[in-house]
Formats: structure tokens, C-alpha cells, sequence
């Protein structure tokens, strides 16, 4: 999670540098949170290879090499003062006398063991674990485990990336997909043009006013629906369990050409259909029923349910500019200007599972036409200033605390890369510490998509049922779209 405060340091910094507001935010009781990024290797990992790598890299970055101290002069507010690192500290390989009986659930309950215990105040606040243990999807696995004041979660999955390099070229960085352009409509009048303006003007003021009442209504009473995924007060505290699953990007992207959409369409109509088969699961089970049919609906009527979005108001700082930030000491801004987006989800059972993705579309297209994330990051700033640090956490902890679940997509190289001459399998970041039961992230990679789930097993007793669901949702919908004749070239 991020707030609405970005980051504003430059490399290389002085020796003492100022938390920014977003930082500070995250170093209040309220919103401790960390993020997690899971990383399976096809190799075994080679510990002293991947400590002489960060040596060359990460810690060269002066989050990764600054620790938080207390400034008397100022009242004890905090600043980033540069230290030498031990990285004995920080790089941790356990050893194993026997070979775990289930490496998968292994895993993930090793995981689960380190977030119950906060980073080392008094060192740099990240840490990395590197196990040994082959899965069913990887011979060995990295955990990053960093402090969300060190930095936002796009912005440290670039300087992540920055780290890696492309296998099958060792000298050149990752590349990314490139944002899409934007089409000019076709040609028209010039007065159809201005009406055209003049009401696009008139429903982006709109659609803005009434997300921006929402949004403060969130904040004073308007909650979601207490569903069976909803987590109760201080769901924050409680212990998660990080699970994932790989689905096809390229099958993502033949339901994206045929609909007309784009992947941020597709992944939530997946994630709107997903849900609603498990919820519908849930409210059968809850009403005791024997057997669960899945074509009967069990789901009450009006629904509320929401997800909380960051979004990034400034372009997400380029992985080259980041790697030379860790090789030539050149200067780049760190982080981002984040805002919030509260995304309304329609749970139902469809009887064209397409209709997911067309009205995933249409609640994207007009939060697109909406300042809300702009506003909510000015809104945060002023209550800084206003209340402090305390007050605002309290404030922005309330908002999330109204929706269900978190809710991300993060894009990933486009060919197959290497950490510290490692190559990669697969890329699972999430993050804990905000007050959700339920986190959904997608990551791509190469032709892959992974989906995160961070879950709060009092709430969500089997996420592994959960990526089901989201993995079955696509594969109907994938079906709908050639049983429909709608399939098209993917580009």
C-alpha cells in the first residue's frame, strides 16, 4: 500500500535526508506496512553470488543503505542517515536437515513466520531470504521483505528489475511493454469536436464531484458489505498467508483483441468473475447446504463491494535511469505521486461470463475521466499539514478499512531475466500491514501472468480455492470468446 504523498529525494543524496510525507505516513502505528516480492529462481541460488551482486546494485541506493534516526534538534521527527551495511544482517540462508515433506506449503508457511516479526529499526529496512528448496514452479526462492517507507511498490519493483539483466544477454537491462498510444477519433466537424470537448469537460467535473463525495463518505460512514472476505477492526495485525498461481498471458490478451479492452479490463472482469464464484461458495456453505452447485445463486442482492487502487500521478521512474542511479551516482527522482481510486466491484453470476469484461470496462473508462486519485493526493497533503502525521494515517486507514480488498497490476519484463546471474521463474510481490483481509496483485512476466494473493487465513481459510476460481473464471471466459466466434489475431 502507498499514500497520497510521493516521495521527493534525488540520488545521490547528502548524508542526512528528510523523510518525505509518504514515508512518514508509514512509519505511524497506523500503517506499518511492508512489501513483499517472492522470487523463484530455475536454479539453485548461490548466496555469496547474490550478496556480491547487491554489493554492486542495491546497496548502492540510498534507501537500501540509510538507516531512520530520531533528530532531538526537530523534535524527534526522523531522517535517512547513510551507514555502512553488514550484509550478514540482511541476506539470511536458513539450512535444512531434511527436505520438507510439501516444499509448496513449506514455503509459503516460512513466509507467513517472517512477517510476524518488524525489521530491525535500528539497520536498514529490508532484508532478504534466500531458500534452497526446489517447488513445483522454482529450484529455489528469494523473499525481499522492505519497509513501504523505504519507497512506493512500483517504484522498488523497478529498482528491483534494475538489478536483473536479460539472460540471454547479461549486458543489457529488461525491457518493458510500452505504454499504449493513444488513436485519434476519426475526423469530424469542428463544431462536433467542440460539443464533443465541452461534454467531456462537463462529465470529467462530474464524475470527479461524485468520487470525491464517495470517497469522504467512505471516510465518515459509507462502508462495504460485510461479506465473508471482509476483514473486522485491526485485520492489520493479523498474520497473512502469500500464496500464487501462473495463468497465460497470451490467453489474457486473445480475450483483450477479441473484446476490444485492455489487460487492466480483462484482469478485473477475471477478478470481478473469480470472486463471485467463491463468494457464492462461501454463502452456500455458510447456509449450510450440502454439495455446492455452482450454477445456483447463492449471493444476496446489492452487494457492496470495493477495492482500494494507487495511482501513480507521475511516470513510474524508468528501470535504466535507476540502474544508472546504482552504477554512475547520476540523478533520479525516487518514487512517485500516489493517489487513491476506490473501484466499485459487481458481484453476480453472469450468463455470459464476457459481461464481466464489459462492465470491467465501462467502471475503468470512467474512473479514467475522473481527477479522484489527483484530488486525493492534494486532500492528503493539506491534511498533513493540517493534522500531522497520526491524524492523517487515521484518516487514510479509515478510508481503506470502508472497501473489501486491495487491488494491483504491475507490468514485468518482456523476456526472461537473471537476479544477480540467477534466472527467474516467475516474480510474486504483495504486501501486509494495511487493514484488508484480502490483497489481489498480478504481475506478467515474459508470456506468464501471476497472480498474489495476500489472505488472512481467519477470513479466507482457502485462498488456494480462491486462485481456482480466478483461474477457472479466465478459462471460461476464454471459452465465451471462441464460442462466440469473436477470436482475433493477438498483437
Amino acid at each position: 500500500m502507498a499514500t497520497g504523498a510521493g516521495e521527493e529525494s534525488s540520488s545521490p543524496p547528502p548524508e542526512k535526508m528528510k523523510l518525505s510525507p509518504a514515508a512518514r505516513l508509514f512509519q505511524s502505528a497506523r500503517f506499518n506496512c511492508y512489501i513483499v516480492a517472492i522470487m523463484g529462481c530455475k536454479t539453485t541460488m548461490d548466496p555469496e553470488v547474490i550478496k556480491a551482486g547487491l554489493t554492486r546494485t542495491l546497496l548502492k541506493h540510498p534507501r537500501f543503505s540509510s538507516n531512520l534516526v530520531a533528530n532531538d534538534n526537530e523534535f524527534g521527527r526522523k531522517r535517512w542517515v547513510r551507514t555502512t551495511v553488514n550484509l550478514e544482517d540482511h541476506v539470511f540462508v536458513p539450512s535444512f536437515d531434511l527436505v520438507p515433506e510439501n516444499p509448496d506449503q513449506f514455503v509459503e508457511d516460512y513466509i507467513s513466520h517472517i512477517t510476524t516479526t518488524p525489521l530491525d529499526p535500528s539497520k536498514p529496512l529490508w532484508e532478504l531470504h534466500l531458500l534452497n528448496v526446489r517447488t513445483s514452479d522454482a529450484e529455489s526462492v528469494g523473499i525481499f521483505r522492505i519497509h513501504h517507507s523505504v519507497g512506493d511498490g512500483a517504484s522498488l519493483m523497478s529498482l528491483l528489475l534494475a538489478c536483473t539483466r536479460q539472460t540471454s544477454d547479461p549486458d543489457k537491462l529488461p525491457t518493458l511493454p510500452a505504454p499504449a498510444k493513444r488513436t485519434a477519433p476519426p475526423g469530424s466537424s469542428r463544431v462536433l469536436r467542440v460539443l464533443s470537448a465541452i461534454w467531456s469537460a462537463v462529465t470529467l467535473i462530474w464524475n470527479t464531484f461524485v468520487d470525491v463525495m464517495v470517497f469522504i463518505a467512505t471516510i465518515l460512514f459509507l462502508k462495504d458489505t460485510k461479506t465473508p472476505i471482509k476483514g473486522s477492526k485491526g485485520v492489520e495485525l493479523n498474520t497473512k498467508r502469500f500464496v500464487h498461481r501462473t495463468i497465460s498471458l497470451d490467453h489474457i490478451k486473445l480475450v483483450k483483441n477479441a473484446t476490444n479492452t485492455t489487460i487492466n479490463d480483462v484482469l478485473l472482469g477475471v477478478t470481478q468473475a473469480g470472486l463471485s464464484r467463491y463468494l457464492n461458495r462461501r454463502y452456500c456453505q455458510n447456509g449450510k447446504e450440502e454439495g455446492t452447485n455452482e450454477k445456483k445463486n447463492y449471493l444476496p442482492k446489492h452487494i457492496r463491494l470495493s477495492a482500494t487502487i494507487l495511482v501513480n500521478l507521475r511516470p513510474t521512474v524508468g528501470i535504466q535511469a535507476l540502474a544508472d542511479m546504482m552504477t554512475k551516482n547520476s540523478k533520479t527522482k525516487w518514487g512517485n505521486w500516489i493517489g487513491y481510486l476506490l473501484l466499485p466491484f459487481n458481484i453476480s453470476l453472469q450468463d455470459d461470463p464476457l459481461d464481466y469484461v464489459r462492465q470491467a470496462k465501462a467502471i475503468i473508462d470512467r474512473k479514467k475521466h475522473s481527477f479522484e486519485a489527483i484530488c486525493t493526493y492534494f486532500c492528503a497533503q493539506l491534511l498533513l499539514r493540517i493534522l500531522g502525521v497520526e491524524l492523517t494515517a487515521a484518516t487514510a486507514r479509515r478510508a481503506i478499512s470502508g472497501t473489501t480488498l486491495a487491488f494491483s497490476n504491475m507490468i514485468g519484463p518482456l523476456e526472461e531475466v537473471s537476479f544477480c546471474g540467477h534466472q527467474l521463474a516467475y516474480l510474486a510481490p504483495s504486501v501486509y500491514g494495511h487493514p484488508h483481509a484480502l490483497t489481489i496483485h498480478f504481475q506478467s512476466y515474459v508470456d506468464k501472468m501471476t497472480i498474489v494473493l495476500a489472505a488472512d487465513p481467519n477470513v479466507i481459510p482457502d485462498p488456494q480455492q480462491l486462485l481456482d476460481d480466478l483461474a477457472d473464471s479466465l478459462k471460461l471466459i476464454q471459452e465465451a470468446v471462441v464460442k462466440q466466434g469473436l477470436t482475433k489475431e493477438t498483437v
